[in-house]
């Protein structure tokens, strides 16, 4: 049986930004916090030992694999910052257009670093994130 790894925490968020290596990063960590935070109006949680996760949703997939994520969240890792948003939305590509020098992974937005992006388009990657996950899992 799979067992879900990424799980909300009690760790703290603060301890974890200050144990981040690169000082640039660290900055650009907390100017995340703050954009997330103020965007979503969700408390910043630890989502197991390294993701920076705000709200939550339940997800069950038609496999029946079911858990609980944060809607979205960010990770300040050593080679690039990964920002987590609902994959599986058009409007997330047309946002992405405009969004500034990153790259794209299966779940994931990596930037380098805050000052490469379009601050202006992370918020309404945030928002249209937060809404279509609503939308499509509405029951949490």
């Amino acid at each position: 049986m799979y067992k879900l790894k990424t799980k909300e925490t009690d760790n703290s968020v603060i301890e974890f930004i200050e144990s981040v290596d690169s000082p640039k990063k660290r900055e650009d960590a907390y100017q995340l916090l703050d954009i997330f935070t103020e965007t979503t109006g969700y408390t910043a949680k630890m989502w197991g030992p390294s993701i920076i996760g705000f709200g939550s949703y339940h997800y069950k997939y038609e496999s029946g694999h079911e858990g609980d994520a944060p809607l979205v969240g960010f990770s300040p890792r050593k080679a690039k910052i990964s920002l987590y948003f609902a994959t599986g939305d058009a409007e997330r590509e047309n946002l992405l257009k405009d969004f500034g020098k990153h790259t794209t992974g299966k779940a994931c937005v990596y930037v380098n670093k805050v000052a490469d992006i379009n601050l202006d388009v992370l918020q309404a990657l945030i928002n249209q994130s937060i809404k279509f996950l609503k939308e499509t899992y509405p029951d949490h």
